[in-house]
């Protein structure tokens, strides 16, 4: 069900044995860092963009975060071997968290945080250093609540944990490079990179942990975009706009497709 990520198919054997990325591993360190806050608040037909891509690349903002808690450990604990991962690798990011006893999968796919809901990013240090295991998170809470599964628009959650990408809207506006299907017209009218409905509905996000992080809070060029702005887009802008954030995944092609998909023909602000 992952559509045109054929990425996904690749290093099996990476998925199943980290050991594979760095030889002696003894531990992975699983860490969270929180993108949620005030913004955006959107009027009924604006524009939308996933908040995990309004704020500057997590990759690299992470990336160095990682980098100064791994020179910090080796200067605790001695010489270790060490490698830092955030989506950049072929591993199953959300198990390794709930193995690390940070929470459950929900029916949205989502790592769900007690207390601290879903809008995480998730970051693992693979090292040769060996800690003492916490106890993986075995109990789920979404209980009998559907909300996630009634909200999606297209029907791409499963009500196990799974997804069907190819029908999620998040996939459909970044990862999927040919045209979006025309059954999907007119089944969302705002969602131009990513989508956060099955978050956004989840009763454990009633009250979130807020990003501490300054470069992952939302740029304010990126929420303040009107139809007629996104439409006049050029790749100069595009570049200036979003370069340094996670919606130059979809390129300026991909992202006037999506545009143009949701309004061919409009030219209001």
């Amino acid at each position: 069900m992952h559509g045109e990520m054929t990425y996904l198919e690749r290093y099996p054997e990476l998925r199943f044995d980290p050991e594979k990325l760095l030889p002696g591993a003894q531990t992975m360190i699983v860490l969270l860092a929180a993108y949620e806050s005030d913004k955006p608040v959107y009027k009924e037909g604006d524009p939308r963009i996933s908040r995990y891509a309004l704020g500057e690349d997590y990759h690299k903002v992470l990336k160095k975060k990682g980098k100064q808690l791994i020179r910090w450990i080796r200067r605790e604990t001695g010489t270790l071997q060490a490698r830092f991962f955030t989506d950049s690798a072929p591993l199953l990011e959300r198990e390794w968290a709930r193995r690390a006893g940070l929470g459950w999968i929900g029916r949205n796919g989502c790592l769900i945080v007690p207390g601290k809901g879903s809008w995480f990013f998730i970051a693992e240090i693979l090292t040769d250093l060996k800690i003492a295991q916490d106890e993986p998170f075995d109990r789920n809470f979404c209980g009998s609540c559907t909300r996630c599964l009634n909200a999606c628009p297209t029907g791409a959650l499963l009500g196990d944990g799974r997804l069907d990408a190819r029908k999620c809207i998040s996939y459909l506006t970044i990862e999927h490079r040919s045209e979006i299907p025309d059954e999907y017209q007119g089944v969302w009218s705002d969602w131009i990179f990513g989508c956060d409905i099955c978050q956004e509905v989840c009763p454990w996000n009633k009250d979130p942990e807020k990003v501490s992080i300054a470069e992952l809070l939302p740029d304010n060029r990126r929420i303040s975009l009107s139809w007629n702005d996104l439409q006049r887009m050029t790749p100069e802008l595009f570049d200036e706009l979003f370069g340094s954030s996670p919606v130059k995944r979809a390129g300026y092609r991909g992202f006037m497709r999506n545009i143009s998909f949701l309004h061919p023909n409009r030219a209001d602000s």
